[in-house]
C-alpha cells in the first residue's frame, strides 16, 4: 500500500458529532488531553483541548499554611473575628477550651 492519497478537492465528509455534511478538508481532528481521538468534526462541533484537563501534567507548589506559626495570643483583637453587618459594626469573640474526652463503647 502506498503512502499517497487522492487530493479530495470535491470530496464530502460527515461530521462525527453532528452528522452534517461538509467538505472533507474542512473537518478537523478532535483532540482530548493532547491526543487525537480519531473523530473528524466540523468547526461548530470542535471543542478545543481545555488547559484545565491537563491537571497533574505540571507540578505545582502552592503552600497554604505556615510552618510552626506563632500567633499573637496576648491581644484581645487576635482572639476576635470581625463580622460585617450592613446595619452596624460588631465583632464576634471566639474562645476555645482544651480538655479531654472519654469515649466508652458497649
Amino acid at each position: 500500500m502506498s503512502g499517497e492519497f487522492a487530493a479530495g478537492t470535491y470530496a464530502f465528509g460527515f461530521c462525527d458529532r453532528c452528522g452534517f455534511r461538509y467538505q472533507l478538508n474542512e473537518l478537523k481532528p478532535e483532540v482530548v488531553n493532547k491526543v487525537p481521538n480519531g473523530l473528524l468534526v466540523c468547526d461548530p462541533c470542535l471543542d478545543p483541548d481545555h488547559p484545565q484537563l491537563e491537571l497533574g501534567r505540571f507540578k505545582i507548589r502552592d503552600p497554604q499554611t505556615l510552618f510552626n506559626p506563632r500567633p499573637d495570643l496576648a491581644q484581645d483583637e487576635s482572639q476576635s473575628l470581625f463580622s460585617w453587618e450592613p446595619v452596624g459594626h460588631t465583632s464576634m469573640s471566639m474562645a476555645t477550651i482544651v480538655g479531654t474526652v472519654k469515649i466508652t463503647t458497649t
